[in-house]
């Protein structure tokens, strides 16, 4: 299928309404547009510079958490949830409680990543994974008594409040089964010659088209493009999250997957999402760059505190893994007393590496601040 005569699906009309029908993915694709080669060789070498790091940095899983974290409060934000990456590192007890369902969504998701990525061990990259993940996601939160782990049975829609006045219907669930079947045959295919990212690029659309479940498909189709990159090699480690990218060109986002739907304009689609993992990968990167000069910084200002540097340095390791905690997590974290944990939260405030949050008398809670904003840039 070359892209540019690609016909994307058809409108069918069923009662009272008309849901769109896509075509099967798993097969040949070309192109004669230059542009997306270019596109494609940026986003592989950024791609692979991002992977470098990973490979490098050392405990690298502690920095890994805090991308985790970022991508699932993006992630729920595009969705609708209000919760700072600061609440999302606190325990539920110091959430506010008209906040809470919101936070459990954000939590759910980074079970919901963690899971997924350690599955990936046993178990290919396949819609039993997708549906696994998915019954993480839904636990105990808004949507978990629409099918969690399975497939939709119904018809859903996007945009407006029913079918009537919907802006996009996806296929008659009849046809949810075996178009997602295809679409994990198309993953794993290797009797087509498709790189990685353009198999990525029409597999995020064509999941977020097909809309298998009926809710939460936007964080899964999201999540589906870390656990490709990670399942086929192009990442060691799940650093690569496009969800920052998708929220600050939210428009253009949904407006290039509808021109494929509408216009069957897939070389848009393609050439948007090669620049955002070009973007990403390349402002991931820079993040990991950053945190070697913060680590140094911090580590060089920890020696200054005498013999207090041992325990500064054992603090350090545990506020890179827990950017947000107490001093009872410390007198645990580290297996100090009350008052060791105290005098090392004095001496971190005076270096500026904790700032303290809550504004409380009893049971503050202190933040990682200057690691906490390398994320939020």
């Amino acid at each position: 299928m070359k892209f540019e005569t690609f016909s994307a699906g058809v409108w069918r009309q069923r009662y009272q309404y008309k849901s769109f029908e896509p075509v099967s993915v798993n097969h040949e694709w070309t192109w004669e547009d230059a542009t997306i080669n270019t596109l494609l060789e940026s986003a592989n070498r950024a791609l692979g510079e991002l992977n470098a790091f990973s490979l490098i940095v050392p405990d690298i899983d502690l920095f890994i958490q805090m991308h985790v974290v970022k991508e699932a409060q993006t992630s729920s934000r595009i969705e609708g949830t209000q919760t700072g990456i600061d609440e999302v590192l606190m325990p539920e007890e110091q959430i506010q409680p008209e906040k809470r369902d919101d936070w459990r969504e954000v939590r759910n998701y980074i079970d919901a990543v963690n899971t997924a990525i350690a599955e990936l061990d046993k178990l290919p990259l396949s819609n039993r994974l997708l549906k696994q993940t998915h019954e993480i996601l839904m636990r105990g939160v808004r949507g978990e008594h629409k099918q969690p782990g399975e497939f939709r049975i119904s018809q859903n829609w996007i945009g407006g409040s029913s079918l009537s006045d919907a802006v996009f219907i996806p296929p008659h669930p009849d046809g949810v089964p075996d178009l997602m079947g295809d679409l994990e045959a198309f993953w794993h295919n290797e009797n087509i010659v498709v790189p990685h990212l353009i198999r990525l690029a029409i597999s995020h659309y064509q999941f977020e088209t097909v809309h298998p479940f009926l809710d939460g498909n936007g964080r899964i189709g999201r999540l589906l493009i870390p656990l490709y990159l990670v399942s086929h090699g192009l990442l060691a480690k799940p650093s690569l999250y496009l969800s920052d990218f998708f929220e600050r060109n939210r428009a253009s986002y949904y407006d290039a997957l509808m021109r494929v739907r509408v216009s069957n304009d897939l070389i848009h689609w393609i050439r948007f999402f090669l620049n955002g993992l070009f973007e990403t990968a390349t402002k991931g990167r820079d993040v990991f760059r950053q945190i070697l000069a913060l680590r140094n910084k911090a580590e060089h200002a920890v020696l200054g505190l005498g013999k207090r540097a041992v325990n500064g340095r054992e603090l350090l390791n545990l506020l890179y893994g827990n950017p947000v905690v107490s001093a009872a997590d410390i007198e645990a974290g580290l297996s100090v007393s009350t008052p060791t944990a105290n005098s090392l939260i004095r001496d971190f405030e005076n270096l500026g590496l904790l700032v303290e949050i809550t504004g409380q008398q009893r049971g503050r809670i202190y933040s990682f601040d200057p690691y906490l904003k390398l994320f939020l840039r």
